[in-house]
């Protein structure tokens, strides 16, 4: 291979220790292309003139203005164009010079007239690529050119064993039927490309199948657990009856309605009954057993009302008022006032209240249109002492003050002090009153209090009145203190 004058000097070094400019530590030998000068006339002066002119255009400092040969001369040449003297030649092709390549990592240094030579066998030298695909590649990657990137190589497929040239193995690559790759719904399974569309349709755990019995479609790996809990897969009846087989999901209603071979209990079972059979034998037994069955219905509802009753003293308990002040809320006045001034002695009761958890059980009562002597001009209020459950522990006769209080609904009380408006009446009991002994079974039908409560000509003129609904309270105080 030829190489240029260009190209064999734009990049040839000399060490530093022999190189023509000693400050350096390479010197690159570049040559213009210009035109040789006429030759002189052979006489001696002339020949020791040109010699010592060529003499001094070797050195460094007039390198610049040395004559050089034009380009593509071989380097055969240079010294018979350039330094036609023979010792400038023998000095400059003696130079100690590095190889071209040597940024590439070639460690071949030596004399300027060996480098050719070195070039023809330089492993980093870039050559034509013997199959002629048109690279120039440096034969150290020669082989391995030759061996994956030449297009023009000869190689063949190792799935197929076919022969192809280097760019057509690239274009088989990624095609060819014989190659395993994984499947593409991702089975896990490995298997030739041309067989994909058979293994995707017959043997692919990912593929999808139809559900016989719902028509609802499951992955083959799945469709087996489907199978266990299908609501339309048939199954035989467990009891093993002549009917059947069923859907998963009517399975219950059979055996709840029809299933003939069912043990069933009898229909009167929470009524006491204790048959239990199969269930074309329930019929005999109702019909047999009509009477006793009617008496287990009369024992069991004598034990629910039993239980009902206690559930409602147990709820009575739980509303029952043990702090000894009663807030009595009265709804429907004016319907309630019509009706005791059509009716004679209508008298409204208030729940019962307490003292206190263990004490005295207490009720108030209203004549809305008075009592005795407040008949048809006021209210009347009254309060009795009823049987407790704790009488035999209490101090008798009751002591306690009472103080009755119909409060005025949105006003203020008197000075403004922000207390509630009313009428208050109180009084403490005498020892000597039958209402407040301790009471039998039945207690006093009217109980103690005050007939001319309040008046209906003040009931109408102050709000006692408001919403159709009036407010009594009735407090309990066992230190015997009257309200004023």
């Amino acid at each position: 291979m030829v190489r240029s004058l260009s190209q064999w000097t734009k990049t040839l070094s000399f060490p530093a220790r022999i190189s023509p400019n000693r400050n350096s530590k390479d010197c690159n030998v570049n040559v213009l292309p210009i035109t040789p000068p006429p030759a002189p006339p052979r006489n001696k002066s002339t020949s020791t003139s040109t010699s010592s002119t060529m003499s001094s255009s070797s050195s460094p400092s007039s390198s610049s203005s040395s004559p050089t040969p034009p380009p593509n001369v071989p380097i055969t040449e240079i010294s018979q164009i350039i330094y036609p003297d023979p010792e400038s030649e023998k000095a400059i092709m003696g130079s100690l010079v590095f190889c071209i390549h040597h940024k590439q990592g070639c460690k071949w240094s030596d004399e300027l007239r060996k480098l050719k030579a070195h070039l023809n066998t330089c492993k980093h030298d870039a050559i034509q690529c013997p199959n002629k695909c048109g690279s120039q590649i440096p034969r150290v990657m020669m082989t391995d050119h030759l061996a994956f990137t030449c297009i023009l190589r000869r190689a063949i497929c190792e799935f197929c064993n076919v022969e192809f040239t280097g760019i057509g193995l690239e274009e088989h690559a990624g095609t060819c039927s014989s190659e395993p790759i994984y499947c593409e719904s991702k089975c896990g399974t490995r298997v030739l490309r041309g067989r994909m569309s058979i293994h995707r349709a017959k043997d692919c755990a990912k593929r999808l199948r139809r559900c016989p019995h719902c028509a609802r479609e499951f992955s083959a790996d799945t469709l087996a657990a489907h199978g266990a809990t299908c609501p339309r897969s048939p199954i035989p009846c467990p009891q093993r009856c002549d009917a059947g087989p069923f859907a998963r999901a009517d399975l219950e209603a059979h055996l709840r309605d029809e299933c003939k071979a069912l043990t069933v209990p009898c229909t009167f079972k929470e009524a006491g009954c204790r048959f239990k059979g199969p269930r074309h034998l329930l019929e005999a037994h109702l019909e047999a057993n009509t009477s006793a069955h009617l008496s287990l219905m009369v024992a069991l509802s004598g034990r629910q009302g039993q239980q009902i009753n206690m559930l409602k003293s147990a709820m009575a308990k739980l509303s029952t008022n043990y702090t000894g002040t009663l807030l009595w809320k009265i709804s429907d006045w004016s319907v309630k006032m019509q009706e005791a001034k059509t009716k004679d002695g209508l008298e409204l009761v208030s729940p019962p209240f307490y003292t206190s958890q263990y004490g005295y059980k207490l009720q108030a009562s209203m004549f809305l249109n008075g009592n005795g002597p407040g008949e048809g001009t006021h209210v009347s209020v009254y309060i009795k002492v009823l049987p407790g459950d704790y009488d035999a522990l209490l101090k008798w006769p009751f002591s306690h003050s009472v103080t009755f209080t119909l409060f005025e609904q949105g006003t203020l009380g008197s000075g403004g002090g922000g207390g509630q408006g009313g009428v208050a009446e109180s009084f403490v009991p005498d020892p000597t009153w039958e209402n407040f002994q301790r009471p039998s079974t039945e207690p006093d039908a009217l109980g103690f209090g005050f007939p001319r409560f309040v008046s209906h000509e003040l009931l109408n003129r102050r709000p006692f009145v408001r919403d159709d609904t009036v407010f009594l309270r009735v407090k309990v105080d066992p230190s015997k203190i009257v309200a004023v």
